[in-house]
């Protein structure tokens, strides 16, 4: 079987995204121009992939780990002399060598894929990607005979007139032959506008030997899309998006808007969930089946198990198991374990604390740094104090506990099974199993004290008005 590399342009800053990340390192969808790009590379079962790394090589092989091999172009001197750095990985290999850049996250495995298989077909050296464009303008342009053989491939900037208005495009992605790359690579020269070592001269060195040039035409251009810009980027999105989007509507997902349904690349979705209109979903998030998101939902790196209801609520780092429901308005923070069937409430938060089966957290409550355990109601308004200026401490509720509205617990704090908490207590010290715990002042009522204040003089006059 022949041996598939793959090279990935990566070293450019993009002067043009005027940004201190470095131009690659963009996200579309939640994923990294040259993330999306070395996925869908690397599901072609490539036998070696290097990345040409140059501004920014530290962030971009923190990205990108030990999927690749790197190769460091200190000056950025042009397209051939970036794929020249790869020749000591790489040089002397028999093969077949793609080459694609870092910031065209929308092409495809199946586009590549295709690439390979028309190269092996026609025998060919060499094999360069091509798209028909309406506005071919800043692309290169495919050069080719009466008989439709490429001839050449000329850069913008040095295009003829009759050559500019040609609009089959170079995409910028290759197959080469990999020992005829890197010896045609020692032979191109800097004579240009740009004064760099341009990769698509090699063309015109394969033809001058009567080797075989061949070039694919590609169906969706919008594929081909490279990002230079945040115009482009936003554009590249949206059209990700739509990708995305399409292929959760197909396995069995209802988005009821996806105009205005953003999913990130890695996330996962069940069958028969319902997605409202302006939900984010981000992240590594995994939703099961038979869900219902609501509108305005923002759940990030969050686990959503079978039968959830969220309603308008975020969600970051958190998980809620079967028949749970949350909102609207509540906030999971990190750590936030939600067991089955719990009822969460709107304008509630809870952070690192596990909630166990079937307990209700109704409204207008913090639950922070606690364990409550099952069937547990908990009333309006209270707060699990977990911090006292330097250190969190924990709280623990045990099955079957009554927390009355407006209570406070004062971590570190253990409640028994079948415990109550008397609404308006304030509790410091730990309560045993059917106990009621009350700790609030005695209620005195001061006769006749209502004349006395303000409120009285203000009711007066309501009546004379």
């Amino acid at each position: 079987m022949t041996a598939k590399y793959a090279i990935i342009l990566a070293a450019g800053q993009g002067t043009r995204m005027k940004s201190k990340l470095y131009k690659v390192l963009h996200k579309v969808c939640g994923k990294t121009m040259v993330e999306h790009v070395l996925t869908q590379i690397e599901k072609n079962n490539m036998d070696e992939v290097v990345t040409i790394v140059g501004h920014g090589a530290q962030k971009v092989e923190e990205t990108l780990g030990d999927r690749t091999e790197y190769a460091l172009q200190k000056e950025q001197l042009g397209t051939g002399h970036a794929v020249l750095q790869a020749e000591k990985l790489l040089g002397g290999k028999k093969g077949i060598t793609l080459i694609t850049c870092g910031d065209t996250p929308l092409f495809t495995t199946q586009t590549f894929n295709e690439l390979f298989e028309y190269h092996q077909q026609k025998g060919a050296v060499a094999t360069v990607l091509t798209a028909t464009a309406e506005n071919p303008f800043g692309y290169g342009r495919i050069i080719r005979n009466d008989l439709g053989i490429v001839e050449k491939i000329v850069e913008q900037k040095d295009a003829t007139k009759e050559e500019v208005a040609i609009k089959e495009i170079n995409t910028g992605v290759y197959c080469f032959d990999n020992e005829a790359l890197f010896s045609a690579l020692h032979k191109i020269n800097n004579n240009n506008v740009q004064g760099e070592y341009y990769l698509t001269d090699v063309m015109e060195i394969f033809k001058k030997q009567h080797e075989i040039v061949a070039a694919y035409k590609m169906k969706d251009f919008s594929e081909s899309m490279g990002v230079n810009d945040r115009v482009a980027l936003a554009a590249a999105t949206k059209l990700m998006r739509h990708r995305i989007n399409e292929k959760h509507m197909r396995d069995g997902v209802t988005l009821i808007d996806p105009e205005t349904t953003y999913i990130d690349a890695d996330v996962k979705i069940g069958a028969d969930t319902i997605i409202e209109p302006g939900v984010s979903l981000r992240g590594s998030t995994v939703i099961g089946e038979d869900c219902l998101i609501g509108a305005h939902s923002d759940i990030c790196d969050s686990v959503i198990h079978n039968g959830v209801t969220i309603t308008s609520s975020t969600l970051e780092g958190a998980e809620m198991q079967d028949e749970s429901n949350i909102g609207p308005y509540s906030h999971l923070r990190p750590a936030a374990q939600i067991g089955k069937k719990v009822h969460i409430g709107n304008f509630v938060e809870v952070k690192k604390a596990e909630i166990g089966e079937n307990t209700k957290v109704g409204h207008l409550t913090y639950v922070g740094d606690a364990t409550l355990g099952k069937d547990i109601n908990v009333g309006c308004g209270c707060v699990f104090v977990n911090y006292d200026g330097k250190n969190k401490h924990h709280t623990v509720v045990g099955d079957h506990s009554f927390v009355g509205s407006a209570s406070n617990m004062i971590a570190p704090l253990h409640i028994a099974d079948h415990a109550y908490i008397a609404a308006g207590s304030t509790i410091t010290n730990d309560v045993s199993t059917h106990d009621m715990a009350i700790a609030r002042g005695r209620q005195v009522n001061k006769k006749g004290y209502y004349d006395r204040y303000p409120c009285a003089e203000t009711s007066k006059k309501d009546v004379k008005n």
